[in-house]
């Protein structure tokens, strides 16, 4: 619908700067004709010319002649009509039936005002168009400044019942529908439609709409599929289904206006999480909550430190799980800070990044043991330091700099100038490379934490107890970088997995069966990790990311025994695909 709208709105421009071009060409084209008759005439009866019919020749090629020097200024007069004519679409209808009534009751007056002072003495016609001047003019802008006091510009409206209520309209008059010129019958308002509508499709979850209004906050989204709208789903429908107190954190985030407020409000996201999974939430979509909470937390907490030029010339970005939008329960800082090329920072910047540090772990999340951290001055920098150093990264190629390439890839920003991210991302897929090498040497991490054949036969034993099995190094780990060095071999700019996936089917490089068993598999490794770490946190636990195969239930085990095979199965296809086994 959206592009549709726009196609329309550009054709409707187009033919509105034509006809000004040609309305121009030919008022041109006229003059030209006049001023070439009127100097054959002086032509003529100066003898200069003689001979039958010199007159119109001379007047056609006058005409000829202007119409073809008149392209560059019509051109430019077409240009000024479409802006003249978009200004006068913006007109309300209203005020220009008011200007009309004015000015002709200006007329009026004007023309008894002229029978009366007819007989004055000096009265010429210079003082009788004054009058209509002013008079016209005065009248019109009174009647436009006091329209809605007018009841014959406003007749009773039919749509109005006896309680004051409106009824549902069947249409709606604009000034731009009335310069189209189709009959209001066959005007679809797609046609006329200037902004573009954020839509879901109708087979979407609840909170699906939830995640996209607090990523646009907004409180509306239009259902609709393809060109088709079914309906509005509004926020107050999405927090009466969904009952989780999520957009009551966000609130609290947005109204707080002290970082011990903002702590308060931190330590409400686990809460979430465990009445999200209690309701049997999508694990994904539970994600998607997390990073948006987590996001508008990290604005705020940056806002209120860093000074505002600092955050208006910088990019604060987030990486790892709370990058990909994986993440789910709270976890270690991976953060980065991307500074603008023209920009002085603060002399103190060293002391803000430390200071926001500080506050995240305060608020619940535990500093990164690998200093992945802006307050880390390996994790900032300008937009060229960051474009030389992931160059390095990519070209040196050895396993501490590839991983440190897998981090940033899945990069996302919080707040600040975006754009920034975008330059290093830019320059950074510029030097994306076909070299076999390099992307193998990237893919091979997939096998860091080992094979995962023993686990596998380890779960079949059902008579085994006390097995313990690490969820992110055995399930999760494989299958997000495993689609990472797919995504980077292809050059796909997404940075969460399952957007990943999808873009890999979409291009045909990864199977629709094999994409949806792919991200099946990672929402019951991330479902079994997040059950595990809430009971962890209930018993007052630090969550260890392992799973004890003799405590879960026959259905679970089962759920694990195929996806673990799933993860099997891809490892080796990747092995195949960048020859993994001949390093």
């Amino acid at each position: 619908m959206n592009r549709t709208a726009s196609r329309s709105n550009q054709q409707s421009t187009r033919h509105t700067q034509a006809f000004g071009s040609a309305l121009a060409r030919g008022g041109l084209s006229l003059l030209g004709g006049l001023v070439s008759h009127l100097a054959a005439s002086a032509m003529i009866d100066g003898n200069i010319l003689s001979g039958p019919n010199n007159l119109p020749y001379l007047t056609i090629a006058g005409v000829l002649l202007a119409y073809l020097l008149s392209g560059a200024p019509a051109h430019r007069f077409g240009q000024l009509w479409a802006r003249a004519m978009a200004k006068v679409v913006q007109v309300p209808p209203d005020a220009v039936l008011a200007a009309f009534a004015g000015a002709t009751l200006g007329l009026l007056l004007t023309v008894l005002l002229n029978n009366v002072l007819a007989e004055v003495p000096g009265f010429t016609w210079y003082w009788s168009q004054l009058i209509a001047v002013v008079l016209v003019l005065g009248a019109g802008g009174f009647f436009v400044a006091n329209r809605r006091l007018i009841p014959f510009l406003h007749p009773a409206d039919p749509t109005v019942m006896s309680n004051g209520a409106s009824a549902p309209r069947d249409k709606v008059i604009d000034t731009s529908a009335i310069i189209d010129g189709r009959p209001l019958d066959d005007l679809p308002v797609g046609d006329l439609a200037t902004y573009n509508l954020i839509t879901l499709p109708p087979n979407a979850l609840m909170g699906d709409a939830l995640a996209k209004m607090l990523r646009h906050r907004i409180h509306r989204i239009v259902v609709a599929e393809g060109d088709t709208v079914h309906g509005v789903v509004e926020s107050l429908d999405v927090f009466s289904f969904l009952s989780n107190h999520s957009h009551l954190i966000l609130t609290r985030i947005d109204q707080a206006d002290s970082l011990e407020a903002l702590e308060g409000a931190a330590g409400q996201t686990t809460r979430m999480v465990q009445q999200l999974y209690r309701s049997g939430t999508n694990v994904g979509l539970i994600g998607d909550l997390v990073q948006e909470v987590n996001a508008r937390l990290f604005e705020r907490t940056w806002e209120m430190i860093a000074p505002p030029e600092l955050v208006k010339n910088s990019c604060l970005i987030v990486m790892g799980s709370e990058g990909r939008g994986e993440q789910l329960l709270k976890t270690d800082q991976d953060n980065g800070l991307i500074l603008r090329d023209d920009y002085t920072p603060p002399a103190n910047l060293q002391d803000i990044c430390d200071r926001f540090s500080a506050e995240l772990e305060r608020f619940g999340y535990p500093e990164c043991a690998g200093k992945i951290m802006l307050n880390n001055p390996d994790w900032r920098g300008t937009v060229s330091e960051w474009s030389e150093r992931t160059r390095t990264w990519m070209i040196q190629g050895s396993p501490e700099n590839l991983m440190n390439l897998a981090i940033f890839l899945d990069a996302h920003a919080v707040t600040g100038d975006e754009r920034l991210l975008d330059r290093v991302r830019d320059r950074l897929w510029e030097l994306a490379t076909d070299n076999e090498a390099t992307l193998s040497r990237f893919a091979s991490a997939i096998d860091a934490f080992g094979s995962g054949s023993n686990w596998l036969s380890r779960v079949f034993a059902l008579g085994d107890s006390g097995e313990l099995l690490h969820m992110k190094k055995l399930g999760i780990f494989p299958i997000v970088h495993g689609i990472r060095s797919l995504a980077l071999a292809n050059r796909i700019k997404a940075t969460g997995t399952v957007e990943r996936i999808h873009a890999l089917v979409q291009m045909g490089k990864l199977k629709q069966s094999w994409g949806d068993n792919l991200i099946n598999s990672l929402h019951i490794f991330m479902g079994m990790r997040l059950k595990v770490g809430l009971q962890e946190l209930e018993a007052g636990k630090p969550v260890s990311g392992h799973v004890d195969v003799s405590e879960i239930s026959s259905l679970e085990r089962d759920l694990l025994k195929d996806s673990l095979g799933i993860v099997k199965r891809f490892k080796a296809t990747l092995h195949q695909r960048f020859r993994l086994d001949v390093m």
